[in-house]
């Protein structure tokens, strides 16, 4: 993964790729293969080595460069980096030995231990339970039966939003514990249910209206945006709109890999 901006060698890691932390190429990698439906068994290299004062930060950007035009078309990805992301010479071999030296070890059979991935598949089903009450609740509200309802989301859908496109915080308060997603806005239509097939019922929630949030937030939420009827411009600070908003746009980009 990422040796730019790292400096500590002690901190480099050989581990699965659903442990590493602190760096933002892994976080995109991650991302592109849960949209495959790969979540863990990838061995990296990476460091846990944290940004602080004093230590290597993106340069600016020449001068030249912004005379030529539009500086945000020099990104390879949306909101992705376009200046010069600092390396310190010795941090790419450090990686690189390391790399070879897990792949010597795997080719002889050498027993060698790997960090696990972080598996959280009890929060991930605990949040997908929530969401499934949710739109029973919704439902219900607007004098619908909702026995036997089911929802377009998975297992996988719930670790790829919460996980990568909010980071594993809510978009709301940036906390990351006791987490949850909900519906950002009330739709148009209302909270229908689709009944096109013959005794089958399922909400027609979607991925992009989901946000993550605090159990405590998705209840406050719940009251004042989805049976209150309030826009979410009416109820929260216009950043926390906007990061919404750009998360949606991350998510449209990436979208075209599924």
């Amino acid at each position: 993964m990422g040796a730019g901006c790292k400096s500590d060698p002690t901190s480099v890691f050989v581990g699965d790729i659903s442990a590493s932390i602190e760096d933002p190429l892994s976080r995109a990698v991650r991302r592109r293969l849960k949209i495959l439906g790969i979540s863990e068994g990838i061995p990296v290299v990476y460091s846990t080595e944290k940004p602080g004062p004093g230590k290597a930060q993106l340069l600016p950007l020449p001068e030249e460069e912004f005379q030529k035009g539009k500086v945000d078309e020099l990104s390879v990805l949306p909101d992705f980096r376009v200046r010069v992301l600092p390396v310190l010479g010795t941090m790419p071999a450090v990686f690189g030995y390391s790399l070879a030296n897990f792949v010597i070890l795997e080719v002889a059979n050498y027993p060698h231990d790997v960090g696990a991935g972080k598996s959280r598949d009890k929060m991930y089903d605990n949040i997908l339970a929530n969401l499934q009450g949710l739109e029973e609740r919704l439902v219900k509200s607007e004098g619908q039966d909702p026995l036997g309802l089911r929802i377009p989301v998975t297992r996988d859908d719930v670790a790829y939003l919460v996980e990568e496109l909010f980071r594993g915080k809510s978009v709301i308060s940036e906390l990351s514990t006791r987490l949850a997603l909900v519906r950002w806005r009330t739709p148009k239509g209302g909270f229908k249910i689709n009944q096109d097939w013959q005794g089958q019922k399922s909400s027609q929630v979607r991925l992009d209206e989901l946000v993550c949030v605090t159990k405590e937030e998705a209840i406050a939420h719940e009251k004042e945006v989805l049976k209150g009827g309030k826009a979410p411009e009416a109820v929260y600070d216009m950043s926390i709109v906007e990061r919404v908003e750009k998360r949606r746009l991350e998510d449209l980009y990436y979208q075209q890999y599924r």
